[in-house]
């Protein structure tokens, strides 16, 4: 049992690492319009932008899944709700065509630096992921 967990922790670890490899490998398009498209309207201070598409059931180098980490003081006053609404707002065209699932950490100057620079896990996801398959 023990040794049947150990090598599950190995798998799961080799994948995770896998994966993040092959997120580096392609930046399409789309993913270069919502990074300008957010430096446009936001001026971060960070910007981060993940496609994270190769974690799902779907063909390689698509652009369907994405995760944002936007740090920028035009946060300041606004509640989480209305950050998410207005990172949605600017990336309307790409939600409606295409664009499945969009993460997003917007968060101010402030915030970042409480937050140590981190950068949050995205949900699993509630579909079919490749993950889940192995």
């Amino acid at each position: 049992m023990i040794r049947s967990s150990l090598q599950l922790a190995r798998q799961q670890l080799n994948t995770q690492s896998l994966s993040l490899s092959r997120m580096a490998e392609f930046v399409g398009p789309v993913q270069t319009t919502i990074e300008r498209k957010l430096k446009e309207h936001f001026e971060p201070a960070f910007l981060q932008v993940f496609n994270e598409s190769y974690k799902h059931c779907v063909p390689k180098n698509s652009e369907t899944h994405f995760k944002v980490v936007v740090v920028s003081d035009s946060f300041a006053g606004k509640t989480p709700v209305q950050r998410h609404r207005a990172v949605n707002a600017v990336l309307q065209e790409e939600l409606n065509s295409g664009v499945h699932a969009l993460s997003i950490q917007a968060k101010t100057g402030q915030q970042w630096e409480k937050s140590q620079k981190v950068i949050g896990d995205t949900p699993p996801c509630l579909g079919k992921s490749k993950l889940s398959q192995q």
